[in-house]
Order: structure tokens, then C-alpha cells, then sequence
């Protein structure tokens, strides 16, 4: 296995911006190099320890995705080799785990999709019986398949804070309404077509959120990444109903693995805050997160 890639280092290209996960660098002023760390966050807050081949796992998966899901929406990839905008000692840090895309205006809200009932999205039905007011009928429980895919959005949150739930009414508000209903409908069909694709191959998504960006000529174009364990809730089908019945989160091939372990993570005797710096993972954490995500690309891809 490869080194891992905790932060990339492209002097020959202007650095815009270093997220989460990836470190974005200006090639020209319409097109970005976006290079995928091995870094994981949780909880909006970055680990320490990078987790090996990530990153290009990620870019993988993210490629199959916008290849198979073209038809419903344009994206940002431009289709030309990454390592051709940097020099050649920087390819290495490049190779298999970047893509050079379109510069675009970004929506400043996420596009949350939930086909199940996880996370916040559990804990707030628990309270109110809604998730980002979407009214849900009583009695579900965790994890619960839910009779139509929802739209939940979400406002983006700056580093090191927490992405927060709005009411599609809220997003109207931020974009304007026939905005926030063309990315709706396009969300939902995302989720859709790669939910059933996945359910082939022996994967329940539970949820995921899209990005979005408008082109110069004002079109709605898929941005970022789409559809990975990053952004996504993937599950197994076959330990689903077993996790159910015994009320437990079902095992999952994303970052609640880590998220589990960070909840019942102590610091100096104290339950984490979810405020950095993050606990450090324990190596076999780390392993057993990268074998995840590389079975996760395996079970899609096969």
C-alpha cells in the first residue's frame, strides 16, 4: 500500500483551499485541481491519522458514479488527465486520486437525501417526529426504511463546524424557489437510480448528500464528490435486519465505524466533545476503516 496522504503539496498550482478532504489548487481561472487526501473527518472535525489509499478509493468511486449517473445531470469532470497540470515531481502526489473539473459558482447548501432514518435525522424524529420538518408517520424506528426518499437539506458549515439541517422553505429563502425545486428533483433522482443500482450489488444507501454549482451559461452541475462513504450512509444488506431487530445502528461500510468508536472515545476521563483536536485512532480503527472502503468500491464495481 501506498504512503498516506495527509496534505498535498502542489507549489506549481495556486492553493485555493484545503477542506475536510480535499486540497483544491486554481489551474488557470476556469478549472480546479481537486486532490483527495487521505484525511477523515468526523463530526466535522479532521483525525489525526490519515487512513491509507483513502483517497484514491474515494476518486474511484466518485468516477464510477458520475460516469453512471451522467444522463440525469451534467457534472463538473472535464475529462482531461490530471497529472498533465502539474510538473513532474508533484504526479505522485496526484496520480489516481485527483480530478481536474469545471470552475463553478457553488449552491451554498447541501443536498441531503435520506431513504432511511439515521443520525441526526433519528434523533430529531425521536424528539419531534420530523426530520428538517419533514412530518414522518409514528412509530418508526432506527434505521427504518422510510415509504418515500425525503429531501433534507442542509446549510454549509465553515472548518471545524457543524453542517446545519434547514427546511426546504429555509432553502428557498437561500436560493430562490424554482432553484431549490430543480435541485430537489434532480437530488431525489440521484439517490433513486444509485439506491437501486447498489441494493444489485448487496448495498443499502441510507442517505448521501450532493453538491451543486451553476456554470457560466447558469446550469445546474453535480460538483465535488458524489455518492462515497464520505458522503453517503452505505450498509450491507445482509446484516441489516439482524442490526434492526436489536435496535443497533446496522454495520456499515462509511465513517460510522469511527463515529461509533469517537462516541464512546474518552479524553481525560471525559467523553469527547466532538471539538479538536479528535482522539487518536487506534490502528486497528484505521485498518479496519481503509478495508471498508476498499470492500465498499469492490461490492459496487465487481
Amino acid at each position: 500500500m501506498t504512503t498516506a496522504l495527509h496534505e498535498s503539496s502542489i507549489t506549481s498550482l495556486p492553493l485555493l483551499a484545503r477542506g475536510k478532504v480535499r486540497d483544491n489548487y486554481a489551474v488557470g481561472a476556469d478549472r480546479l485541481l481537486m486532490v483527495a487526501s487521505d484525511r477523515l473527518s468526523a463530526f466535522d472535525v479532521v483525525m489525526g491519522e490519515p487512513i491509507p489509499g483513502k483517497g484514491e478509493l474515494l476518486t474511484k468511486m466518485a468516477l464510477f458514479w458520475f460516469e453512471r449517473l451522467g444522463h440525469v445531470v451534467p457534472n463538473h469532470l472535464t475529462g482531461e488527465d490530471p497529472e498533465s497540470v502539474v510538473t513532474e515531481a508533484e504526479r505522485e502526489q496526484v496520480r489516481g486520486r485527483s480530478m481536474l473539473v469545471k470552475r463553478l459558482k457553488p449552491l451554498p447548501v447541501e443536498a441531503v437525501v435520506r431513504g432511511y432514518l439515521a443520525g441526526s435525522g433519528w434523533k430529531e424524529y425521536q424528539q419531534s417526529g420530523t426530520v428538517c420538518g419533514v412530518a414522518l408517520p409514528a412509530g418508526l424506528h432506527n434505521a427504518a426504511k422510510l415509504a418515500e426518499p425525503i429531501f433534507t437539506p442542509a446549510t454549509k458549515a465553515e472548518m471545524g463546524e457543524h453542517d446545519e439541517n434547514i427546511s426546504f422553505e429555509r432553502m428557498v429563502e437561500i436560493v430562490g424557489r424554482d432553484l431549490a425545486e430543480q435541485v430537489r428533483a434532480v437530488s431525489v433522482r440521484l439517490y433513486r437510480e444509485a439506491a437501486d443500482f447498489a441494493l444489485t450489488k448487496g448495498i443499502i444507501i441510507a442517505d448521501t448528500k450532493f453538491e451543486f454549482g451553476l456554470d457560466e451559461a447558469g446550469q445546474l452541475t453535480l460538483m465535488d464528490e458524489v455518492l462515497t462513504p464520505d458522503s453517503s450512509r452505505y450498509w450491507p444488506v445482509e446484516s441489516y435486519a439482524d442490526a434492526v431487530a436489536r435496535g443497533d445502528n446496522p454495520p456499515s461500510y462509511d465513517k460510522q465505524f469511527v463515529r461509533d468508536w469517537l462516541e464512546a472515545a474518552q479524553v481525560d476521563g471525559q467523553p469527547w466533545n466532538k471539538k479538536a483536536p479528535a482522539p487518536a485512532l487506534p490502528a486497528d480503527v484505521v485498518q479496519k476503516t481503509a478495508d471498508k472502503y476498499r470492500e465498499a468500491l469492490q461490492r459496487l464495481t465487481a
